[in-house]
């Protein structure tokens, strides 16, 4: 009944075109960025899973992949483009509530790991599929993102209607599973990855600036199942690469790797978490994230490596597919390969810049530039390389970080939600959303 029900719903609330209008370089922006979010929302919508509704890893720009491959914080991100696509009428909430609650049925049915599930499931049975030989079992941080859009699931769909409160209800049944302090090691680290066949064996502490800062923030906040705050500070803020303070190109960067890594440092955990005043003992994340993005677009203007097509209209150094395959793409790292998501996830942090390059992705050649899921994955000019996929993790921050941009509604719904603030409370955190009234949050 799933099945033909999601695709009646998917004829009658059809998000994408498959095609731009000839007149779209002439629109304004707001117009603009209408047509790009709703036509990557399409990948969560009707590009999901046919039975489960969850997010395939990836797509193909023509036709769907033979597979039941699904991804775990994949389908995270998805979930908050659903939020978008409801909030701008795109599709309707009761259409939306029912995708979600399809969704809910399969992860409810799927192997957990102390509360936690894998990188990738089947998007039909459920089961774990291994994502590398040892890496067959919980995956701490694509569970978190995950996690992250059901919390703004939950607070979106708040109204006193029965299957509202029944979706309240499994968001929180399932939050209340993940036994955070379960994968702390000697109590001084948080572990990425944990096997039912090898255990640690993958040896993977969560440490150094990266992607994984909202895994602390739950795993702090947690009212069943908390860490010690001192995990994040002695074990995430005090590994290897976690503090900077260099300059690349005039740019002080305070947290992170050299040149500050691929982009999607500063938009995963920040599509629900507020970095504007977000500030902790360790560093600002707003300007954290502001300069790590002004590094990145000014490798691509100066162009050291001579890529061509490399400008202030075409730039976004993050993971993408390649020529090579896929690649955490970086200044250090720079292959030529520019990702559309690195751009476009950067509206908050750099709206004139992002709009610059997004005007600028619409000079390429359309036909393999843009399809039916918005821009394609990845493209290297100096290769004459356009990617034929879409990726889930790169296609999802699109729709959320624009959103944010143009009304903050995802940051909104996150900050709101009692763990999470419980979470930025105990870690030391201020906020301009934390000077609220705290008694949602419960007991510190």
């Amino acid at each position: 009944m799933l099945v033909k029900c999601t695709n009646a719903l998917q004829t009658m609330l059809s998000l994408s075109t498959s095609n731009l209008p000839a007149h779209a370089a002439d629109l304004d922006d707001d117009a603009l960025l209408d047509i790009v979010q709703r036509q990557t929302a399409g990948y969560f919508w009707e590009g999901a899973h046919p039975v489960s509704g969850l997010a395939r890893d990836r797509q193909k720009t023509t036709g769907d992949p033979a597979n039941d491959l699904v991804a775990i914080g994949g389908s995270g991100f998805g979930i908050m483009a659903v939020i978008v696509a409801v909030d701008r009428g795109w599709v309707d909430r009761g259409a939306a509530l029912f995708r979600l609650h399809g969704m809910l049925d399969l992860l409810e049915r799927s192997p957990r790991y102390h509360g936690m599930l894998p990188h990738f499931i089947n998007g039909r049975t459920g089961e774990t599929i291994p994502f590398r030989r040892k890496d067959d079992g919980a995956d701490l941080v694509e569970t978190t993102f995950l996690f992250q859009g059901l919390i703004c699931a939950r607070e979106y769909f708040a109204e006193n209607a029965p299957e509202e409160h029944r979706l309240q209800d499994r968001v929180n049944a399932l939050l209340s599973k993940a036994e955070w302090g379960w994968f702390t090691r000697g109590n001084r680290e948080l572990m990425w990855h944990w096997s039912p066949k090898h255990g640690l064996a993958m040896n993977s502490p969560i440490e150094g600036w990266n992607e994984c800062l909202l895994s602390f923030v739950l795993a702090a906040g947690s009212p069943h199942h908390a860490i010690d705050p001192e995990i994040y500070h002695q074990g995430f803020a005090a590994g290897p690469g976690f503090r900077n303070g260099r300059e690349y190109y005039g740019i002080s960067l305070p947290l992170g790797m050299n040149f500050g890594g691929p982009l999607f440092f500063a938009h995963y955990s920040f599509c629900g978490l507020d970095p504007r005043g977000l500030i902790d003992r360790h560093t600002d994340y707003w300007d954290q994230n502001v300069r790590h993005t002004q590094i990145n677009h000014r490798h691509c203007v100066l162009n050291p490596h001579s890529h061509h097509g490399y400008g202030p209209d075409c730039w976004g150094l993050t993971a993408s597919h390649g020529p090579c395959g896929y690649v955490a793409h970086a200044p250090d790292r720079d292959l030529g390969v520019v990702a559309p998501s690195a751009a476009l996830s950067s509206f908050p942090y750099a709206p004139a810049e992002a709009m610059h390059a997004l005007r600028g992705f619409l000079t390429k050649p359309r036909n393999r530039m843009w399809g039916r899921f918005g821009f394609v994955d990845a493209f290297c000019e100096s290769r004459n390389w356009y990617s034929r996929t879409y990726l889930a993790i790169n296609q999802g921050p699109i729709v959320v970080m624009m959103e944010n941009h143009r009304t903050a509604l995802l940051w909104r719904l996150f900050m709101g939600a009692p763990e999470v603030r419980r979470g930025l409370a105990r870690l030391g955190f201020t906020s301009p959303h934390l000077n609220r009234d705290l008694a949602r949050a419960g007991p510190q």
